[in-house]
């Protein structure tokens, strides 16, 4: 193996080499540990070291890089404590998620780190969302991310990759290519032969180095950091790599070729350093010695504290508190004789928007055709001209890849709100969501400051793909609020707190009442408490509980009946009011629960379980769900008709009234 030493100091060349011993011999010490069941299971990077020493080396310390398995040398390399990483593998409470996730599924923000998740690709589009945050601020840095070459495959890729390209954002892919995911060969998984090829076909520049050699590796992303710093860009990097143990401990290698082995055993990127750093006179052998006792001191310390630490005593409190970021929403009510404006449903969503704008200078909008066409129901028309396209950003049609980049904005301090334009749409952003954005501070304590915009519901005879109620997906995610208003004026103030909420918000809104409803709608901002119904009819008869679309149905249905009825409007999902639905449960007796959404796995089935089991004794009746038909959604208007619930409620009305 030749390495060239260009100008660097024995000092620099030495710093890369004690960089490269260091995750060897922690690995070295872990698979003996493994082996004595004192660790539960274990990636290793044996052979490509050199790829993550040599890259977070080059790099300034607070630009940040994404790891993913085999990226030791990452965390080495930025000096995390060896005792809170030990403790992280253990699953103790000083790791870095208080037992939560295990390996590296981590970050740490003091260390510039952002783990991966088991999915692999996603942490991609994450990158481009930090590297965009730091061109929004002049801020003349890079970030790193790594992909394997089996992870390429994931639409992620693509998609994080063209979204770089478009935007032209400081992101250095390394594509990490040993050959296999897990046990599936390359020729299984692509039919290009190097990923340098892709490049070009992004409009992006492609370079390949021998990932096995620290010293190429270090100068090319030393070089590529210094010029893209100057001009941003992305740039896909390959680094030509082995693996030589199993993806995992337990997987083996009985799949791979001896070969292979006998091949790249020659090219071990620590070996072959330590011996031409000896053969230059650079590394001598007492060195040699010094260096490797440092590490094994600083290795057995490191166990020893993370040793010491008891396992995790299970705190319900908590547990639970640690699903959201604490938020304590300050009161911004309009005042009782604040000057309002009659508005339509979709200008109040517009206005909310705006003023939002307006409020956080660090907020970005995201989504495809925001701009200058002001998105396909008009909500950001006139946006890009006051506050540019700088924050009012076109997407591709990369779903999974705005998602991801809105984590990244938060990472870095900002809030993003990403509009799906059409709610069925987030089929395609949806592990972002509830993997990415609604576990992350749970695992590692770094918030996702992003609001999802939903254009949701039917009505419009759109057919199967534009009409779908999805909320239920999202309120069985924790860690996500989930948000659904009925009225202009809530429209706009729950929007502007979901905005304000340092949390993950899916926002809900449905279509039929854009240009439908209107109403007197504050000028000024204000919030509307999430997390709060609002009973907006009283009656003593019975009790229907519903959101959205549901209390226009319900509210004309007791007009026509003369149904002396309350109607609660939820207005969030999740959480729910539990207060409020108690209340009318127990003062009426007799309870609907109608929502637009399928009736089977909807929110109505939740809350009549609710019910049963704490309010059973106020009840005079059996709980009635009134919901969608448990089909898709037609596109002709009478079978439309007939699967929306209109004249089932009127049906189960009747029925509950002579019960």
């Amino acid at each position: 193996m030749n390495f060239d030493r260009k100008d660097y100091s024995n000092d620099q060349l030495l710093h890369l080499y004690q960089g490269l011993l260091k995750p060897r011999m922690i690995e070295e010490k872990m698979l003996i540990l493994l082996r004595q069941g004192k660790v539960s299971k274990w990636f290793s990077g044996i052979g490509q070291e050199a790829i993550s020493v040599g890259s977070t080396l080059a790099l300034d310390e607070d630009e940040y890089i994404l790891p993913l398995h085999r990226n030791l040398g990452v965390f080495t390399g930025r000096n995390v404590p060896l005792d809170r990483l030990f403790a992280q593998w253990q699953g103790k409470t000083t790791g870095y998620t208080k037992g939560r996730d295990r390996s590296f599924h981590f970050g740490t923000n003091e260390h510039h780190i952002v783990g991966m998740i088991s999915h692999l690709g996603p942490q991609l589009a994450v990158a481009g969302g930090i590297a965009l945050a730091d061109l929004l601020d002049r801020r003349n840095k890079i970030t790193v991310t790594y992909s394997g070459d089996g992870g390429a495959s994931e639409g992620d890729f693509h998609e994080a990759l063209n979204v770089a390209a478009v935007w032209q954002l400081p992101v250095i892919f390394i594509i990490e290519n040993n050959g296999y995911g897990l046990s599936t060969p390359s020729r299984e998984q692509f039919r290009f032969r190097y990923f340098i090829d892709k490049g070009p076909a992004y409009g992006m520049e492609a370079v390949q180095v021998d990932g096995n050699n620290v010293l190429e590796v270090y100068d090319t992303v030393r070089r590529l950091a210094e010029d893209l710093r100057q001009n941003p860009r992305p740039v896909l990097l390959e680094a030509l790599t082995f693996r030589m143990r199993g993806h995992e401990e337990a997987s083996g290698t009985k799949y791979v070729p001896q070969e292979l082995f006998e091949e790249w055993a020659q090219k071990d990127p620590v070996q072959n350093y330590e011996n031409w750093l000896m053969e230059q006179g650079i590394l001598s052998e007492t060195a040699r010695h010094q260096f490797r006792e440092k590490i094994k001191a600083e290795i057995e310390e490191g166990l020893r504290v993370a040793d010491a630490v008891p396992m995790p005593t299970a705190s319900l409190q908590e547990e639970i508190a640690d699903m959201y970021r604490p938020f304590a929403a300050p009161d911004r009510a309009p005042a009782a004789d604040a000057p309002a404006t009659d508005k339509r449903f979709v200008d109040a969503i517009s206005d909310g928007l705006r003023q939002s704008m307006e409020e956080y200078p660090e907020l970005v909008l995201m989504g495809q055709d925001i701009a200058d066409y002001g998105g396909v129901f008009k909500v950001t028309e006139g946006f890009v001209a006051q506050f540019g396209k700088e924050r009012v950003r076109n997407t591709p049609l990369c779903e999974s890849a705005i998602v991801g980049a809105g984590l990244g904005l938060s990472i870095k301090g900002k809030k993003a709100m990403v509009e799906m334009q059409f709610a069925d749409f987030v089929t395609c952003g949806f592990n972002q969501i509830v993997n990415n954005l609604a576990k992350s501070h749970y695992r590692w304590g770094q918030n996702a400051d992003v609001v999802v915009r939903m254009p949701t519901g039917a009505g419009s005879a759109a057919g199967p793909f534009h009409s779908q109620s999805n909320e239920a997906w999202f309120t069985h995610t924790p860690g996500l609020k989930v948000v659904y208003p009925s009225n202009p004026h809530d429209a706009k103030g729950l929007l502007c707190a979901a905005i304000e909420d340092p949390n993950p918000v899916m926002y809900f809104e449905h279509k039929m009442l854009y240009r439908s409803i209107s109403g007197p709608v504050p000028d000024g901002y204000y919030t509307t408490p999430i997390g709060k119904a609002a009973l907006i009819r009283e009656g003593e008869e019975l009790s229907i509980i519903t959101y959205g679309m549901g209390v226009h149905w319900a509210t004309a249905l007791a007009a026509e009946l003369n149904l002396d009825c309350d109607i609660l409007d939820l207005r969030t999902l999740l959480p729910w009011d539990e207060e409020a639905v108690r209340q009318t449960v127990e003062k009426n007796g007799r309870v609907i629960i109608l929502h637009e959404d399928t009736l089977t796995g909807g929110i109505g089935g939740e809350l009549a379980a609710w019910i049963a089991e704490h309010c059973f004794e106020s009840l005079d009746a059996p709980v009635q769900r009134v919901a969608s038909l448990d089909t898709a959604i037609p596109f002709a208007p009478p079978l439309e008709k007939q699967f929306l619930p209109q004249q089932r409620l009127r049906e189960t009305v009747e029925k509950l009234r002579n019960y």
